[in-house]
């Protein structure tokens, strides 16, 4: 029988490989067309689950957005998706209280083999993998690292709100793991929350950034109506590319917490707007 704290601490993800049988226009940041196409999705599977959700955040949903090789839109700030090419979507829950979410969008994009409908066009669903973990389970797979070192590949615009609405333009380790510590404590179970301050990352972590790789983005994740009843978009600001993480005179107990945070981001994106795009992340650990 599955316990309390096992259900609580289980932490879902699955990757839909996707294909187009035409060419049409995408913004170049799909995170939210994606979002609402989800959305619609779930509206005709679910309708009671969709009004819950309707014009909110899902709490703890994942996104990846389409990965995949694109060709140069028509429209400006627009990317083309390409005939007989795989695109890749991930969608993952850190939060039991999301899996009713989670389950009808599976159900509706796997089992009933519904296409994904975007505003100019539909992907196809050609296959897909799921994968469980748990939060016990990832950090004893970092207690397996003697000595870790960490490289994270930020493949989104990353939006990490530190001080009210100004987000870091930066993957600094502050903002980059205490943004992953706060999605950890709020769906681990009490007994496996951690507990790091900002000035023990800023002490035990060292940042290697990809400096080639580095780019800043505006992206669009939001439309609210103002008081005229006209949609007005809302962007946030944030920055993607690739950047290694290495310990210095840290303790074995700030390693493994540090390194089960980064292998926790493959599930919950990294910063705000997951839901819609953006922080999403892979995660590589080695020994060094």
């Amino acid at each position: 029988m599955e316990t309390h704290s096992e259900s609580a601490s289980r932490l879902r993800q699955v990757e839909l490989s996707l294909r187009s049988d035409e060419r049409f226009d995408v913004p170049q940041s799909d995170g939210y067309s994606v979002y609402s196409a989800l959305l619609a999705l779930l509206e005709s599977a679910d309708e009671a689950v969709s009004a819950r959700i309707h014009d909110s955040d899902i709490g703890s949903l994942h996104n990846s957005g389409l990965q995949g090789p694109f060709g140069e839109g028509n429209r400006s700030h627009h990317k083309r998706v390409l005939p007989d090419s795989e695109y890749t979507l991930a969608l993952g829950i850190t939060d039991p209280e999301d899996e009713e979410i989670f389950e009808g969008l599976v159900s509706a994009l796997v089992l009933a083999d519904d296409p994904l409908e975007l505003t100019h066009g539909r992907l196809h669903i050609d296959s897909f993998e799921s994968e469980n973990t748990s939060h016990e389970t990832l950090l004893s797979e970092a207690a397996a690292y003697e000595d870790p070192s960490i490289e994270i590949e930020f493949r989104t615009a990353t939006c990490i709100e530190e001080a009210g609405s100004v987000t870091t333009m930066f993957p600094t380790r502050t903002a980059v793991f205490f943004s992953l510590l706060g999605k950890w404590n709020n769906t681990a179970p009490d007994e496996l929350e951690l507990d790091i301050d900002r000035e023990t990352l800023a002490a035990s972590v060292i940042e290697k950034p990809e400096a080639r790789s580095y780019r800043t983005h505006s992206v669009l994740v939001n439309r609210v109506d103002d008081s005229e009843g006209n949609a007005r978009p809302i962007f946030r600001q944030g920055f993607s590319g690739i950047c290694g993480y290495a310990f210095k005179d840290a303790s074995d107990s700030v390693q493994n917490a540090v390194t089960a945070l980064a292998l926790f981001g493959e599930y919950s994106g990294v910063g705000s707007a997951v839901a819609r795009g953006c922080g999403d992340i892979t995660t590589e650990v080695m020994d060094q």
